[in-house]
Parts: structure tokens; C-alpha cells; sequence
């Protein structure tokens, strides 16, 4: 069995992990990053395929306010473009079929579309009330966390068509039922993400913008950066602490000799590992507690994009079917005209079983449906991932956190377990589950490391990141414009009230 020496092993080849290798090494410290794949980039991954070019078959989207993914892009020299919303979304529920422009869904009623706001107001209220970097301190942790988000939207919702919608936000977030996570945790992620609306956007939301190429290179780019330093189809199987350091062993037969550990693996994903000694008794608890999401993220190709020529910038919207939510991923030049889609939650779980060609078909299938056009029973190519098969990340994008368990465990999310620091997007303040989530949070388990080097100082540790000139976050009018339904009714009964007491003025004089 070979043994090598080095200051820290990063278990974890994606963005977390790289972020966290780049900074210890900058720092001057020796690191070894251990990947199990043959690649870097973890839940991110493009391919290069012969026929429609780069393809994005995990995260992709960026949007204002995530400065760490800007910077980063920037050393790089990698840019992006917008998605494209130009025309009009499609919006499918409750079995109603309505298209429009801009970010407000036209719902069946103006009573509808005043409950989505007030809803919609009283979560991003409620939310900054929620500490980003522990949520279980919120003043409600309790009451909020003991129950579901569909209990909630249920007990506040005055319309059905608020409900579905916040459904359809709640998979397209988390891909996963409302049932399945918890308030706090859906209260926690709006804060981090700087508002629901942006979390559900594209146009000034976090799904606006795309990279040039697919975002895998952020990975690749840091890889290169890092050398040798990064060692493919290395998965780690031990992680052995001893009096004087850590022994980490991985699939290869070979040791690794270090100081401190961080550990960029998918905490759902952790028991994997052997720990000696092994992870206290209640990381091991959250870590069974923590499923990860379930999506099903498909290409469907065409010759042209021809739903521009019927109005449609490919943008849907759906509580039915296997589409929940689509976009167009035509590149920008118009070439490879495509629609990318989510298959999330149970409608991914109910079409696992299913083959890729069964899926493609109910997919174009439905798109003749949502877009009232056959032209979409015609594709020419089609590719897809199945998230819930991978390996090494079991599901995407991010972990869920049920009823209870953020109260009960939230404390061991970024707890160091002996000489074994964690970093990945769960462990994040900011934007977590995303890429943005993913870097802040490697650069904060490599400053936990290097403080406890004694290279930096303990309140080097949290670092703000500066705002990114180039992409400026802008507020929407819409949230504080509109007024919800109790204000509405309010004001419509202080002016009818108004208006009786000026008819008997009137009528007495």
C-alpha cells in the first residue's frame, strides 16, 4: 500500500471542494484533493456532445447577488449570457392554460393573484426573521420547524391556485413535495437566496443567466489551477484519526498522510465513509435525516426553435405532467435549438422506472399540450441525467430538511468531527444549495483549517464577499406594489364604509 504525506486532503472534487483547495494552497498550505469520479465538478457536469454541443446536465443557472460564482468566473475568463424570456411563459394549472409576460402569472381571478402576493410577502417577512447562519435561533425555530410547508400554505392560502403555485416553486427549489420540507428550512432558503421571487425568476432572479461552454468549467478551471494536486478516481473509504493526524485511505490502496481533513462529500452521502473514531451520534443522526432531492434534468432538441415563431420564449410553468418546469437552452447564436426540463419530485420518482425513450415521448407529449403545437412530437435529439442513479451524489440539486429536524440537528451541519472540517453547499449561509452556496462554503471550512494552523486569525473565518459591479441585484416593484388580500379587503371596506357614511351625509342635507 503506497503513502504519501501532505498538510490537508479535500475529499470532494466539486465546486465545494476545489473552492476549498484553492484557498489552503494560496495560503501556501500542502492539499491533495480526492475525487472518486473521473471528473471534477460534482453536481455540476457538462458534456460535449458530437451533435448539440455543450450540455448542461446538473446546475447551470446563475443569477445577481451570487458575487463568489462572478468572481471566480472572472479569474477564469469565463463569461455568461441570459436566459432567454423575450417572449411569453406558459402557465398550466389547475387545469387552466394561460401565457404572459414579465414575472407575474396571470391567476384566474385578481383575488387569486392578491393571495399569491400576500403569501409570497408573508415568507420573505417571515424569512429574515431566520439567522442564515443557524436558522434554529430564529425567535419561531420551534413552530416553524415542527411543521411542513404545505401545512403552512394551507393554514395561510385563501385560493387553490396560490396553493398549487407555491407547490410548483417548492419542487422547482428543492425537488422535492411540500410535504417533505419543513417551514424553517423553506424559510431559512428564501433568506439565504435573498427572496422568494428571485429564487423562482428568471429575468433579476437565480436563474437568469447560463456560461458560455457550461458551468463544469468553474471546476475544471480550478482543477487546472490546482495541478497535481487533484486526483481522479480516488474515492475515500477511510478516514482514521490519530494521536498526532489523520490517515485517510482511499479506493487505490493508497494513505494519505495529513493534519486536518475537509470533507466536500454530500452529507447525505457521508456514511459511506468509515470514520475512526467514528462521526458523533448526532451528525450520524442528520445525516439519515437529510434526503437528497429527486430530479430527472432532460434536453430535448428540435431543428429550429420554433416555438419563438408561436410566441413563446419556452419558459413553462405546470402542475400537471412530467413538465414542471422548462426553459429554452438554445445557445445564444441560435444554434442547437433546445428546451431543457425538470422532472422533480414524485413525478420523477413515478417516471424512474421508465425508459429514456418512454420519457422523451411523454415529454414531447406534453410540450404539445402546454405549447398547443405538434411540432413537438418531432425532436431530434434528446439527452438526459437521472440524478437519483448518480453514484456519488444520490439525487440533486441539494439536501432537504423535513419537519424537526433543523431544531434537533442544524448544529452539526458545519460542526468539525475531530480533525475532519465539512464543507458543501448544505453547510452554506448564502445561497445555499447552489454554486454560489457551494464556494462560500469550501472557503469557510479551508478558514476553519487555516485558523486552526494558526495562519489566520478566528474572525478571518466568515467573509463577506463584495458586491459584483458587473451584475447588481434589482428589486422588483411587484412584491411591495401589490397589496394583499386582507390589506385589499381592508381598503375596500374602509372605502365602502367611507362611501356610506358620505351617502347618509349626502341624503341628511
Amino acid at each position: 500500500m503506497a503513502s504519501l504525506s501532505t498538510k490537508v486532503v479535500v475529499i470532494g472534487g466539486g465546486i465545494s471542494g476545489l473552492s476549498a483547495a484553492r484557498v489552503l494552497q494560496d495560503a501556501g498550505v500542502d492539499v491533495v484533493v480526492l475525487e472518486a469520479q473521473d471528473r471534477v465538478g460534482g453536481r455540476t457536469h457538462t458534456i460535449q456532445d458530437a451533435s448539440h454541443g455543450s450540455v448542461d446536465l446538473g446546475g447551470a443557472y446563475f443569477g445577481s447577488g451570487q458575487n463568489r460564482v462572478f468572481r471566480l468566473a472572472k479569474e477564469l475568463g469565463l463569461e455568461f449570457y441570459n436566459v432567454n424570456e423575450k417572449e411569453k411563459t406558459v402557465l398550466s394549472l389547475q387545469g387552466s392554460w394561460s401565457s404572459y409576460s414579465g414575472s407575474v402569472p396571470p391567476l384566474g381571478n385578481p383575488i387569486a393573484l392578491l393571495d399569491l402576493n400576500n403569501v409570497m410577502r408573508t415568507l420573505d417577512k417571515m424569512a429574515l426573521q431566520v439567522p442564515i447562519d443557524s436558522p434554529w435561533k430564529a425567535k419561531q425555530a420551534l413552530q416553524w420547524d415542527s411543521m411542513s410547508v404545505k401545512e403552512f400554505v394551507h393554514s395561510i392560502a385563501w385560493t387553490r391556485e396560490t396553493v398549487e403555485l407555491i407547490q410548483v416553486y417548492v419542487r422547482d427549489i428543492f425537488a422535492a413535495e411540500m410535504h417533505e420540507v419543513s417551514l424553517l428550512c423553506f424559510l431559512w432558503t428564501i433568506h439565504s437566496g435573498h427572496g422568494i421571487t428571485r429564487l423562482t425568476t428568471i429575468t433579476d432572479g437565480a436563474q437568469e443567466k447560463k456560461m458560455f461552454g457550461g458551468s463544469q468549467q468553474m471546476s475544471e478551471g480550478m482543477a487546472r489551477l490546482l495541478g497535481d494536486a487533484v486526483h481522479l478516481n480516488s474515492a475515500v473509504v477511510n478516514v482514521t484519526e490519530t494521536d498526532t493526524g489523520v490517515v485517510v485511505s482511499d479506493s487505490n490502496n493508497t494513505n494519505y498522510e495529513c493534519d486536518f481533513v475537509v470533507s466536500a462529500v454530500p452529507l447525505a452521502l457521508l456514511n459511506r465513509i468509515s470514520f475512526k473514531p467514528p462521526i458523533p451520534g448526532l451528525k450520524l443522526q442528520l445525516i439519515q435525516r437529510i434526503p437528497m432531492g429527486s430530479v430527472i434534468k432532460a434536453n430535448i432538441y428540435y431543428e429550429t426553435a420554433f416555438w419563438k415563431d408561436l410566441g413563446f420564449c419556452g419558459s413553462v410553468i405546470s402542475d400537471n405532467g412530467p413538465v414542471g418546469y422548462c426553459v429554452d437552452d438554445t445557445k445564444p447564436d441560435g444554434s442547437h435549438p433546445s428546451l431543457m426540463t425538470f422532472i422533480l419530485a414524485d413525478k420523477s420518482r413515478d417516471m424512474a422506472s421508465l425508459t429514456p425513450e418512454q420519457r422523451k415521448q411523454a415529454l414531447c407529449q406534453h410540450f404539445t399540450t402546454l405549447f398547443k403545437s405538434e411540432k413537438f412530437l418531432e425532436p431530434i435529439g434528446y439527452i438526459e441525467k437521472n440524478w437519483m442513479n448518480d453514484e456519488f451524489s444520490g439525487g440533486c440539486y441539494v439536501s432537504n430538511f423535513p419537519p424537526g429536524v433543523l431544531t434537533k440537528y442544524g448544529r452539526e451541519l458545519r460542526k468539525p468531527a475531530g480533525r475532519t472540517h465539512f464543507a458543501g453547499t448544505e453547510t452554506a449561509s448564502e445561497w445555499m444549495g447552489y454554486m454560489e452556496g457551494a464556494i462560500q462554503a469550501g472557503e469557510r471550512a479551508a478558514r476553519e483549517v487555516l485558523y486552526r494552523l494558526g495562519l489566520i486569525e478566528e474572525t478571518e473565518i466568515w467573509r463577506s464577499e463584495p458586491d459584483c459591479d458587473d451584475y447588481p441585484m434589482v428589486n422588483s416593484w411587484i412584491e411591495n406594489s401589490l397589496p394583499s388580500v386582507t390589506t385589499f379587503f381592508t381598503t375596500l371596506g374602509f372605502v365602502a364604509a367611507s362611501a356610506a357614511v358620505g351617502l347618509l351625509v349626502y341624503q341628511h342635507f
